[in-house]
């Protein structure tokens, strides 16, 4: 869910190719030729699902990714984005890696229309990774240790090992999705109008102002993917059991929110959106901490922070999806998505309250560190 790097989380920029348009660009920029498109969904980007022709008559698959015009101003930040993608998956993470154009470079700014705004793209055509979407199986204790451990294990590697002279474009200060900035959603808590959710969300800001800001200094950096939802993730069953499918981790999607965070940021994030897919939400986060601590412990100042984080990262999803679906009420569905489910969730943690949350979800990490996960 990228926002370009100001605090605006999303102007008028996003591409509207047609399929023909795309397949017309995927040939006059990768040398391919299409045999098969369908749009993807997508948040303020376009994507498109593409099989080119090969020379045995079978199809290759690939997604066409064209950056909104906000984000393709900026060629370094996409670059080391990329060049991250590339790096994990030479490291043995499930991450799509790009396909050269003609002219040997991984990305390539193109004009996307006749628009008198004369708007240009940045365009690139990456593997297609196989799998389902979380969004779609659902999730079990099994899975969300294992995304748990896949979240902190991938920060990890880009944190120890991850070097390119762009690197310091993902200091993004004033990312909307960056989730230190929960405190810039002040100016966008007007989109929910004044219905009964707004105070919930005026609760979370101020709390975030006054427990989490003071404390950022102590958390231990680290670059965050940042987005891993229930959309990113993908998965294939493991076992043969359709009763009681197993799943495995198959793929990693969309890395434009990378950016500096901590630890701490990336396993409240996965929490949050793994809430959403589970009938028991409060139930998840044990599982998804377990997973995250078998790789990276957490302090005591990053867990006493962890209730605060994932409802902060509620109030972000909810209140940029308010806001840009009030920009683009043709894509309020997909907008939306979380929203279907995310407000209970968080109107849920905040009647629980922080300590019975926090008491479930150390002591289901706990059962952890004496068994295998169930």
């Amino acid at each position: 869910m990228s926002a370009g790097d100001d605090c605006r989380p999303q102007t008028l920029t996003k591409p509207a190719l047609g399929e023909k348009e795309a397949a017309e660009l995927v040939d006059r920029v990768f040398g391919l030729k299409v045999s098969w498109l369908r749009p993807l969904p997508s948040y303020d980007d376009q994507n498109f699902h593409v099989g080119v022709s090969t020379k045995h008559g079978a199809a290759d698959e690939y997604v066409l990714k064209i950056t909104n015009s906000g984000d393709s101003r900026e060629p370094e930040l996409i670059e080391v984005q990329t060049r991250a993608m590339m790096f994990l998956g030479a490291e043995g993470f499930p991450s799509a890696t790009p396909c050269l154009t003609k002219d040997g470079t991984i990305m390539s700014l193109e004009s996307g229309d006749a628009a008198p705004e004369n708007k240009k793209y940045m365009v690139r055509l990456l593997s297609y990774l196989p799998g389902t979407p979380v969004a779609k199986t659902g999730t079990t204790a099994q899975l969300l240790f294992e995304i748990g451990k896949l979240a902190a294990s991938l920060d990890k590697a880009l944190a120890e090992k991850f070097h390119h002279p762009s690197v310091k474009r993902l200091h993004r200060g004033q990312f909307i999705w960056n989730l230190a900035n929960v405190p810039l959603l002040d100016q966008y808590i007007y989109a929910l109008g004044q219905n009964k959710y707004r105070a919930v969300v005026e609760q979370v800001i101020e709390q975030f102002k006054g427990k989490v800001i003071p404390k950022l200094s102590s958390f231990r950096a680290c670059i965050n993917h940042g987005d891993l939802n229930d959309h990113n993730i993908l998965v294939e069953s493991s076992s043969g059991s359709l009763e009681n499918p197993e799943y495995r981790v198959s793929g990693i999607l969309d890395f434009s929110d990378m950016s500096y965070g901590y630890y701490v940021f990336e396993v409240a994030i996965a929490i949050m959106y793994m809430m959403i897919e589970s009938p028991d939400p409060l139930d998840v986060g044990g599982h998804v901490l377990a997973g995250f601590e078998s790789v990276v412990p957490l302090t005591a100042e990053e867990r006493g922070a962890l209730f605060l984080l994932v409802s902060g990262r509620f109030a972000q999803s909810l209140v940029i999806a308010a806001h840009t679906a009030l920009l683009y009420p043709e894509n309020k569905e997909y907008l939306m998505i979380t929203a279907k489910t995310g407000w209970k969730h968080l109107v849920t943690m905040f009647e629980v309250g922080q300590d019975a949350v926090e008491r479930k979800w150390f002591e289901t990490a706990r059962g952890y560190a004496h068994r295998a996960p169930a």
